[in-house]
């Protein structure tokens, strides 16, 4: 079971970090991404990190403003989001997947979270 937490409002310009924590299974065995569905659109995907949190992916909308860390003793993935604009307002969710390599594609992803929405507004 996965479980986000984190979203809320925010000005453009602002900082967010979510948070999704995992229980009843092995969280050192998944890999793990973060995708988003705005209003209207389809769910895309955002960043993923591998098992180890060693190697990890970013959407290029979203990279060198996002970074995904993982901390396996606390069972949790979090995504900071910084520098944050408007066409960031969606609703996140975290995924988890037995794959080594997380893949990019959402439907690939057996576990979600319930997600949590980020607003990004003046």
């Amino acid at each position: 079971q996965l479980q986000a937490s984190g979203g809320g409002f925010v000005q453009p310009g602002g900082s967010l970090r979510l948070a999704c924590a995992a229980s009843g299974r092995t969280f050192s065995s998944l890999g793990m991404g973060w995708f988003r569905q705005a209003p209207g659109k389809e769910r895309e995907f955002v960043a993923v990190i591998t098992r180890s949190g060693r190697i990890t992916s970013y959407a290029d909308s979203v990279k060198g403003r996002f970074t995904i860390s993982r901390d396996n003793a606390k069972n949790t993935v979090y995504l900071q989001m910084n520098s944050l604009k408007p066409e960031d307002t969606a609703v996140f969710y975290c995924a988890g997947t037995d794959n080594v390599l997380p893949p990019l594609a959402s439907d690939e992803y057996p576990y979600w979270g319930q997600g949590t929405l980020v607003t990004v507004s003046s």
